[in-house]
């Protein structure tokens, strides 16, 4: 499995997710590194966490990743996951935190956005996290192993075709079992996007729309 549909995606979709005129899928954020920190609420637990410029939402927990995080069910207790676009971490510690018996591992290109969320992980006793570029995930995740939970907010705003390609390359790896939970706007093609799954994942998986929330659909994505 190949890294490259995402070599220039990012974190995320609906908000803006800039740092002045620079985007939040920059591999390499040119912005200025200033931490700050952030309490917010994952899925009923408190959390306090580090953000910085050049990544997603980096002052806020976004919208988006807030219905996700209301709607998706309880993940089981052991298990790998996978946070595709993990930003600062909020999915990923929500997994983690959740289902601390589990492996999770969180992949974003912007390379300050995984440390945020590998520091995030640790300073709140997460030790099951891997945060990883897609060339890492590529060469450390075994080639024949896939995932029992996927939970993410893709970036949208990398484009249409570079998505597709972006989904296409994990969501196949469901494990037989298995279950995803995609968070996208309805105003930025959410509702295309499930039939379009649908097609392209073929037989042995379900896909449709789990929940709507504030402009937001929760897509289930369902491996038999």
């Amino acid at each position: 499995m190949g890294p490259r549909p995402w070599t220039q995606a990012g974190s995320n979709q609906g908000e803006s997710g800039m740092a002045g005129n620079e985007q939040y899928f920059s591999s390499t954020p040119s912005s200025q590194d200033v931490r700050r920190e952030l309490q917010v609420t994952l899925r009923g637990r408190k959390v306090v966490v580090e953000t910085s410029h050049g990544v997603f939402s980096g002052s806020r927990l976004d919208l988006g990743t807030s219905v996700l995080l209301r709607h998706a069910p309880e993940p089981p207790e052991h298990g790998v996951f996978l946070d595709l676009g993990c930003g600062w971490g909020p999915i990923t510690l929500s997994l983690a935190l959740e289902s601390p018996e589990s492996t999770v591992w969180a992949v974003d290109v912007n390379e300050r956005a995984l440390e945020l969320t590998a520091g995030n992980a640790k300073r709140n006793g997460c030790e099951n996290v891997h945060a990883v570029t897609p060339d890492a995930f590529a060469e450390e995740f075994p080639s024949d192993a896939g995932f029992d939970v996927i939970w993410s907010n893709p970036p949208i705003r990398i484009g249409k075709e570079a998505l597709h390609e972006l989904l296409m390359t994990y969501l196949p790896r469901l494990n037989h079992g298995g279950e995803a939970y995609l968070v996208v706007q309805r105003n930025l093609g959410s509702d295309s996007l499930i039939p379009w799954l649908a097609d392209q994942l073929g037989d042995g998986f379900t896909v449709g729309k789990y929940a709507s929330s504030k402009g937001y659909r929760v897509i289930e994505v369902l491996r038999a």
